[in-house]
């Protein structure tokens, strides 16, 4: 019996899987990473759309490639669907999608809401992040709440899951059964308070990371080598952010506007002497994983490739690390074709005389 086999509930796609030992939830990313398997996740660039296949289509060129999808919370304090919006149409499909929540734009009352909402649909996972300040973004006239942080977040989705109450002391008829996930970066200063910060997200309730961008391995390295020595990677899954970079002056753009990405001169040079350079781009982003795969403690990679989702496959199949392993890919089952071919007859075949006469006898 194979992974996806093992890893998909046989009542529906849609449905979470039974309840095991030790575990928060009853996703398939948290078995992936406690089976002690690579794990694979990745981002789905949020459509700026109120059309689900736009949801859809972009979640299509995953499959088979990734244990878990991050549906994005307005990153960058840009607005696009919603996180909770995009795990819907996710779950609804059988995609094991990561909700982030960012504590920019809601409070308490409000995101307490939505994880219970998120549970309900089928979400596994949770990211908790603090967001980035509404003048990043495009509309900056936008009132910020920061009513909670990361690790307040953390807290109270714990105390919800594990206490089984809300903040405010009621009780939860049924918990949300989640995996709860933090992000980490490694290349920002102060780089030896980095470690000791994870160390605080982890008592709060993280489970697992993912990190910012990693260009610098030998800085990674150094990172890992403090979170080992204060246990962090015995009490928590690191994933290495990852991703492929379209151009030099990409990078240098990235380097100069985006904070808290750190891109050594040495990655710009590789690019600027590549004949073609969003190929080494991808080429860099490989090599970069085969080197993190082997540091102790990295349980697995996020891959983050905005506006090159179509690489993420390669990324992966080329870096060798799902080892022969296939991820949960949807596939086309023969009772979704006879639902679409009667949806089909339904809506585009001319209405009979025996149905209109029916019509009439009705009234």
């Amino acid at each position: 019996m194979n992974a996806r086999q093992r890893d998909e509930n046989p009542a529906g796609i849609h449905l979470p899987l039974d309840p095991l030992p030790g575990h928060t939830s009853r996703g398939r990313l948290e078995r992936v990473l406690r089976r002690g398997e690579f794990a694979v996740t990745t981002e789905l660039n949020p459509p700026d759309s109120a059309d689900p296949e736009d949801v859809y289509n972009r979640a299509k060129i995953f499959d088979g490639w990734v244990d878990a999808i991050n549906a994005v919370d307005a990153s960058g304090a840009n607005c696009h669907m919603s996180s909770v919006g995009i795990c819907a149409l996710l779950t609804r499909m059988g995609y094991a999608p990561i909700m982030q929540i960012a504590c920019r734009d809601k409070n308490r009352i409000a995101i307490q809401g939505d994880v219970l909402g998120g549970a309900a649909m089928g979400v596994a996972n949770m990211l908790c992040l603090t967001g980035d300040g509404v003048q990043a973004g495009d509309q900056p006239g936008a009132k910020p709440v920061f009513d909670l942080d990361s690790m307040s977040l953390l807290e109270t989705i714990r105390i919800m899951r594990d206490n089984g109450k809300f903040l405010s002391g009621r009780k939860l008829t049924t918990p949300p059964q989640v995996f709860l996930g933090c992000a980490v970066n490694p290349f920002a200063p102060p780089y030896d308070f980095r470690p000791i910060h994870l160390g605080k997200k982890i008592a709060a309730g993280a489970q697992f990371a993912q990190t910012q961008y990693c260009f610098d391995v030998p800085m990674f390295k150094t990172f890992m080598q403090k979170a080992r020595d204060l246990g962090h990677t015995e009490k928590l899954f690191l994933l290495c952010g990852v991703g492929p970079l379209a151009s030099a002056k990409t990078a240098k753009w990235i380097r100069s506007n985006v904070p808290g990405i750190h891109i050594p001169d040495a990655v710009i040079k590789r690019l600027e002497g590549a004949q073609d350079q969003k190929k080494e781009g991808k080429q860099l982003c490989i090599d970069i994983i085969n080197e993190v795969k082997e540091i102790p403690g990295v349980a697995g990679i996020h891959v983050m490739a905005y506006r090159q989702e179509e690489y993420v496959a390669e990324i992966v199949d080329e870096s060798g690390v799902l080892k022969g392993r296939q991820p949960w890919k949807r596939e086309i089952r023969r009772d979704d074709q006879l639902v679409a071919e009667r949806l089909d007859h339904i809506l585009h075949d001319e209405i009979t005389e025996t149905q209109v006469d029916m019509v009439k006898t009705a009234h």
